[in-house]
């Protein structure tokens, strides 16, 4: 896979077609009529978009949209779904992330994820965070390595005293905060994020989200979330989704609109995309 390079800014791409997708320079991803199947229901259908290097790309739309299982694609994560069948184009760094050359494994070095509810290991702090790296054979000072990855993650002053103590006793926001330090111990460039602050108070949010946004300085970051003033607050740009109901009563996930975070928020080119935001529906 071909490392990254940093992209030129500022160009506004709004989801149109996969020729447009690809467009934006120094893109991380680039998908094109990427569409998700459980068995034989079609749960996301023909889906373009372009997320770019160093970013935060916030996926917003009411439940049942499609937005993780989106997510999910970006990591091979529904690979271990019984039944789940990918069609399409997600292309990392030009590659295709589905090709049979691709080990899935490296993937999901490469693009960790966070989940909605934090899930620390039942370990201490400090083998939380040094497990990933010890799996991958890392030769360094892992005492280093711990120390730097929780102060990147923000917890180092909060638990530098107690890092053989049970990550379980940690506070919800704490054990979200280490679950983040954990996926970037072994250096990832992307960092996925399902709904991480929905479990969370609102201090704790905010904490996660000020972390968010100083990790977008190293990490491109593409969070789902049901939260649109946090969608608002920290992402760059925003894809929004919704689902469509055949005749058959099945629903379908579609992304109805992807631009700058400012332009969905303030000038939407679909309707349904104001509604959402406006509270109309969701």
């Amino acid at each position: 896979m071909t490392p990254p390079s940093d992209p030129p800014g500022g160009t506004r791409t709004p989801q149109v077609s996969y020729r447009q997708a690809r467009s934006l320079a120094g893109a991380v991803f680039e998908v094109g009529g990427l569409s998700v199947f459980y068995g034989d229901h079609e749960a996301v259908r023909d889906v373009n978009l372009s997320i770019g290097h160093r970013q935060i790309t916030a996926m917003i739309g009411p439940s049942g949209c499609g937005k993780s299982t989106v997510l999910r694609c970006f990591n091979r994560m529904n690979d271990l779904i019984p039944h789940a069948r990918v069609s399409g184009k997600i292309h990392y760094h030009s590659e295709d992330l589905y090709g049979r050359e691709v080990d899935p494994i490296e993937v999901r070095r490469r693009i960790g994820m966070v989940f909605q509810k934090p899930n620390p290991f039942p370990k201490s702090i400090y083998d939380n965070i040094a497990y990933g790296p010890r799996v991958g054979g890392f030769k360094g000072n892992l005492d280093d390595l711990v120390e730097e990855t929780l102060t990147h993650a923000a917890l180092w002053d909060e638990v530098k005293d107690k890092l053989k103590t049970s990550a379980l006793a940690l506070s919800g926001g704490q054990q979200q905060r280490l679950c983040i330090a954990r996926t970037i111990a072994v250096q990832p460039e992307v960092i996925l994020m399902d709904e991480p602050c929905s479990a969370l108070d609102p201090i704790a949010t905010a904490k996660i989200e000020d972390l968010m946004e100083k990790l977008a300085e190293e990490f491109t970051i593409i969070v789902v979330t049901h939260n649109m003033q946090q969608a608002a607050r920290v992402s760059h740009r925003t894809a929004f989704f919704t689902a469509d109901v055949d005749d058959k009563g099945e629903r379908h996930g579609r992304l109805i609109e992807y631009d700058e975070t400012s332009r969905i928020f303030s000038n939407p080119s679909d309707n349904r995309t104001e509604d959402y935001i406006s509270g109309r529906f969701g």
